[in-house]
C-alpha cells in the first residue's frame, strides 16, 4: 500500500471499522493507494487508518453513497476500485478486476458475493439483493446476480455518470447509469466472509428494507436519466 499517487485507488467507505481496518489494509495490493473515507466514526477509525499508512478522507455527511462519492472525487488514479471496510471482502481480489478494465475487456467489473460460512450473508439481505437483481434485469437487460460493493472502473468515466444518490442506492445507480451509457459490465465470483462488527445496513430487516427502498427509487430513473433526488441520511 502506498500514500503517494498511484494508478489504482481503492475507496473504502468507513463507519466505525477500527477493528477490521488492519486486516483490510494489509491486503491492499502493493503500489495501490487506500482511500479510507471516514463517515463520522467514533471508534478512532481515522486514527487507525492513518497509522497503517492509508490516506484518510473525511465525509461528515452520513450515507454509504456520500462516503463512496467522497472517495471517488478524492481519487486521482486512472482506475478506481471500491471495497467494503468491514473485512467481509478481500481487496486483493480486485487485481484481476483492474487487469480486465485496463485490458479493455470491460468498463465496470463487479464481484458476485459467494458466502463463506454461516452468518456471512443473512437470508433477508440475500433475498433483497436477488429481488433487486431481477428488477435491474427488467430495467436494463443486464443479467447480473449481485449488486455487491467490490468493483473497479476508470475514474473519469465514473465521474461522468453524474451519480447523485448518497444513500444505499449509490452502488445500484452506478450500474444503472453505466448500463444506460452502454458500458460493458461483467461480474466474477468472490468469497464473502462474515463481517467484523455489526452491519449498518443489511444486519437487520429494517436496514435491508431501507436499502431496497433506496435502490428501488434509483430503478425508477428514466433511461438516460432524470437524476434521483439527492439524499444524505443513512
Amino acid at each position: 500500500m502506498t500514500t503517494t499517487p498511484s494508478d489504482v485507488d481503492v475507496v473504502l467507505p468507513c463507519l466505525n471499522e477500527a477493528e477490521a481496518l488492519p486486516w483490510v489494509l494489509e491486503r491492499i495490493p502493493p503500489g495501490w493507494r487506500a482511500l479510507v473515507v471516514d463517515n463520522g466514526s467514533t471508534d478512532g477509525s481515522a486514527r487507525v487508518a492513518r497509522a497503517l499508512g492509508a490516506t484518510v478522507v473525511s465525509e461528515p455527511r452520513r450515507g454509504f453513497g456520500a462516503a463512496c462519492h467522497a472517495g471517488l472525487t478524492a481519487a486521482t488514479a486512472d482506475v478506481v476500485c471500491f471495497c467494503d471496510c468491514d473485512a467481509s471482502l478481500d481487496p486483493a481480489l480486485l487485481v484481476p478486476f483492474v487487469r480486465e478494465v485496463r485490458g479493455g475487456e470491460a468498463d465496470l467489473v463487479l464481484g458476485r458475493r459467494r458466502p463463506q460460512g454461516r452468518g456471512a450473508w443473512p437470508a433477508h439481505a440475500r433475498a433483497g439483493n436477488l429481488a433487486l437483481a431481477r428488477m435491474l434485469r427488467r430495467r436494463t437487460g443486464l443479467r447480473l446476480h449481485d449488486l455487491g460493493p467490490l468493483r473497479a472502473a476508470r475514474r473519469e468515466p465514473l465521474l461522468a455518470l453524474g451519480l447523485t444518490d448518497r444513500r444505499s442506492g449509490y452502488p445500484l445507480q452506478m450500474v444503472v447509469r453505466a448500463a444506460d451509457a452502454g458500458w460493458r459490465i461483467t461480474e466474477h465470483d468472490v468469497p464473502y466472509l462474515p463481517r467484523t462488527g455489526a452491519s449498518k445496513v443489511t444486519g437487520t430487516w429494517r436496514g435491508t428494507w431501507q436499502a431496497v427502498r433506496d435502490m428501488s427509487r434509483v430503478l425508477g430513473e428514466a433511461p438516460g436519466g432524470t437524476p434521483a433526488v439527492e439524499r444524505s441520511v443513512r
